[in-house]
């Protein structure tokens, strides 16, 4: 009999260990149940598993002023120093984390009382009597020291949050980053694309000036008519027109890029005309389940789960009894020459308790519950914020494909136009054309060459955002 009640008492004290240790462990996050994407749309499902997203900026792009302009910026941008600074922040605070088990101490380095009791009451009787005053004087110096046992893993679980804390502001300043160079490279294309623009414009009215010169001289000879000259003045001023445009277009996108790269707005020095820009020919995407490497926002929202897997720990241990010991000494006394009379005046006292929440209103309760619901808030964040990666990644695919076909069709389009106003020229200068067919083929060939630039930038930026989607090399 005394044999069974031993191995009872065994396996009680064996479940007990078991049911603790499981109670202060915090849970893991082992993923989502998210169906896996084997491959993006519009791509090869033969390709290579490997990732753009792996090449540095400095590689990735090859114009060297725009490597320049880049490393400026993420030196110099006040918007990422402050994230930087939020890394600080929440070191200080997971720092201070580390500190939950260790006891609270705290020092009364002199408190003085006085304790006027009422003359009838027991205690001014008693004060009158022994010490032949009315009132009492307390002196005491003291230590006190105040300890909780993390018998389930509560401060554990507060010291996860902090860490995860810590961590998504280090996420936060890589998707910064990110954000960082794809807004330096764009603004930066998007100056070549409008000195191109404006290269185009000057060159267009020259060569409106030039016909409208060659008009005036037919009008003195009696081969034209005024109206031809006025109709050209027209197409002339139409022309000119783009031109202050342009230059203040160029002049704010240059003030805008100083500013993202921490420099007081001004010129901003090009190295490279547009139509020299090459686009990269290997875009290796890799499979999508690499994203979660890569980008700052998918890392970011997967620490949530983390965090809140924490959360719940914390909020059930909350439900549990807490062990709380306090201890204070130091010295204590009534009169105040005899405040510092060793080992006379020398106190001590500790305390152990055992606090177990029964009613409070059903808030330990609710916390508990909504932590859970938290979590699956974001676990579908998570969801949908790989989601919406992916289709980033497959937007821009798309945007390569379709560009790399207009811009196919506008390199032809401005082949054919350039013929064409040569042709009409050449005609009308035999009589052969009229001048309204020369107006047309000199229109059609401006915006032929405008659509042209325009097509050829918007490619390059859809690579940059190809770029950013798969996370913009920041590993």
């Amino acid at each position: 009999m005394k044999q069974i009640k031993r191995n009872c008492w065994y396996s009680v004290v064996f479940l007990t260990t078991v049911i603790g240790a499981n109670a202060c462990r915090v849970p893991h996050y082992t993923g989502t149940e998210m169906k896996p994407i084997d491959h993006f749309r519009n791509q090869d499902e033969h390709e290579a598993d490997s990732s753009i997203a792996k090449i540095s900026y400095r590689d990735f792009f090859k114009d060297e002023m725009l490597v320049a302009l880049l490393d400026s910026a993420l030196k110099k941008n006040n918007d990422l120093k402050v994230a930087l600074k939020q890394i600080e922040f929440a070191s200080e605070g997971y720092k201070q984390s580390k500190w939950l088990n260790v006891p609270l101490v705290n020092a009364n380095l002199a408190n003085v009382g006085i304790n006027r009791p009422s003359g009838n009451s027991m205690n001014g009787m008693m004060a009158s009597q022994f010490m032949g005053q009315k009132y009492t004087m307390d002196y005491t110096s003291s230590i006190q020291i105040s300890w909780e046992a993390d018998i389930w893993g509560k401060l554990n679980g507060q010291k996860q949050e902090s860490l995860v804390d810590l961590l998504k502001t280090q996420e936060a300043v890589r998707a910064i980053k990110t954000r960082l160079v794809a807004e330096v490279v764009q603004g930066y294309y998007n100056l070549l694309l409008l000195d191109r623009q404006l290269e185009i414009s000057q060159r267009n009215l020259a060569f409106a000036d030039s016909t409208l010169f060659i008009l005036n001289k037919q009008v003195e000879l009696g081969l034209a008519n005024i109206l031809s000259v006025q109709q050209q003045e027209v197409t002339r001023d139409q022309i000119a027109k783009r031109i202050p445009a342009l230059e203040a277009g160029i002049q704010v996108q240059e003030n805008a890029l100083s500013i993202l790269v921490g420099e007081v707005p001004g010129p901003v020095k090009r190295t490279m005309r547009l139509d020299q820009v090459e686009s990269s020919a290997n875009l290796s995407l890799g499979v999508p389940a690499n994203l979660l490497s890569y980008r700052p926002d998918l890392r970011s929202s997967e620490l949530d789960i983390r965090r809140s897997l924490a959360t719940i720990h914390v909020a059930r241990a909350s439900m549990y009894p807490n062990l709380n010991i306090t201890a204070q000494g130091g010295l204590n006394a009534f009169k105040a020459n005899n405040w510092f009379n060793l080992p006379g005046s020398l106190f001590a006292a500790a305390t152990g308790t055992i606090v177990q929440p029964i009613l409070n209103g059903r808030q330990l309760k609710t916390r508990f519950e909504q932590s859970k619901i938290a979590k699956d808030q974001m676990e579908l964040n998570f969801k949908q914020t790989m989601l919406k990666a992916v289709g980033e990644v497959s937007d821009a695919l798309i945007q390569i494909d379709k560009l790399g076909e207009q811009l196919e069709t506008s390199n032809l389009q401005v082949e054919r136009s350039d013929k064409l106003v040569q042709n009409a020229m050449l005609l009308y200068k035999f009589n052969e054309a009229t001048y309204l067919e020369v107006i047309v083929a000199q229109t059609n060939r401006l915006q032929a060459e405008l659509d042209q630039a325009t097509v050829k930038a918007q490619k390059i930026n859809a690579i940059t955002s190809l770029y950013r989607a798969l996370g913009g090399g920041w590993l």
